[in-house]
């Protein structure tokens, strides 16, 4: 049987502290290059998707295992009927390069397709960065957690806002829902890009305020009468200075905690229950899929069009090859990315 030459992504030791490039490894596989039975399809790779939530993933991956993420790429030969040679799509799968695919796989697996959305494979990265995971997750949570009010003049405090969701939250609710919005990110570089690339009203510098307390009083100082709404992607100090800033009626909507990540055991964050019972204010944790998956909302109608239109725009930090994911995916954790994180593997 013919088969084609692939790469794999392993997890070589234990994770502690921050990602390094020797926890991980490339291992040399063979794929088959037709289906060996129905319902599957030959699937070629083309990105890799690198994220902060895989950090929490790899804790129940053993040495030797191959790592599974968000990727992005194209159908080389199929016995599924629904899908055809030449289809592009999203999903989560192992991180290899060619693989098979099973009917049984797919419906487990978070797939969506994406031909209808790009306008031809150059486009491949959009699949795991705007019409993927975090394109959804800034939609879902925006739309459906923090319910804004349009046109009401409301405020948005987004944390980890140079990145990848955080971007495009912010873009969003000011292009769409008419708010003012507020972004934290690390330096004044990545400031600029959020007040003069994706429009912002103004910038919080996290590192100029490495606690709680000056991070709190930057915030009050940017919106002197309160935020509406507080996008989580980072927690720790910029919780609690989202909570000391937030209004009555005000929304939380948690997407992740990018701050302890890396910490062996978590410090909870501390909450005032008090604070919310007269002031009727929200906390709503959530995750990506009812409306990457369309159970909910039209994501990916409504976010191609919006990318088309210029409602928003999108900054990529790419890596070339598979064994650059490692590195890639440090990058998350120190501060060497802007915007999504993409891996082309597409050459290996």
């Amino acid at each position: 049987m013919a088969s084609i030459s692939a790469k794999q992504l392993v997890l070589a030791a234990p994770i502690e502290g921050v990602p390094q490039p020797e926890h991980f490894r490339v291992d040399h596989a063979e794929c088959p290059a037709n289906p060996t039975g129905p319902g599957e399809v030959v699937f070629k790779a083309l990105v890799f998707s690198a994220d902060p939530f895989q950090r929490g993933r790899l804790r129940d991956v053993k040495p030797g295992e191959v790592i599974s993420g968000f990727v992005a790429g194209k159908i080389l030969a199929s016995t599924n009927e629904k899908w055809a040679a030449g289809d592009l799509l999203g999903a989560m799968l192992p991180y290899k390069t060619t693989q098979i695919v099973t009917e049984e796989s797919f419906s487990k697996s978070m797939v969506w397709k994406l031909n209808d959305y790009l306008k031809d494979e150059s486009e491949i990265s959009y699949g795991v960065g705007v019409l993927g995971m975090p394109g959804s997750t800034a939609y879902g949570g925006l739309i459906d957690i923090l319910r804004p009010n349009k046109g009401k003049g409301e405020t948005l405090f987004v944390s980890a806002a140079s990145g990848a969701v955080g971007g495009l939250v912010g873009q969003l609710a000011k292009n769409v829902f008419g708010c003012t919005v507020i972004g934290s990110a690390g330096g004044p570089e990545k400031g600029r890009v959020l007040t003069e690339r994706f429009g912002f009203d103004a910038h919080v510098d996290y590192k100029a305020h490495p606690d709680t307390e000056t991070l709190t009083a930057a915030l009050k100082e940017k919106a002197p009468d309160g935020i509406d709404m507080y996008y989580e992607n980072v927690g720790g100090s910029h919780f609690e200075a989202a909570m000391a800033n937030l209004r009555p009626h005000g929304r939380v909507a948690v997407c992740g905690i990018i701050s302890t990540y890396n910490d062996a055991v978590r410090t909870p964050s501390p909450l005032n229950l008090g604070q919310m019972i007269y002031t009727f204010q929200r906390i709503e944790g959530f995750v990506c899929w009812p409306w990457l998956t369309g159970q909910k909302g039209s994501f990916l109608k409504d976010m191609s069009g919006w990318l088309r239109d210029g409602t928003v725009k999108v900054e990529e930090t790419f890596w070339d090859g598979i064994d650059k994911w490692p590195e890639a995916f440090q990058a998350l954790f120190t501060g060497k990315n802007l915007g999504k994180v993409v891996v082309r593997v597409g050459s290996d």
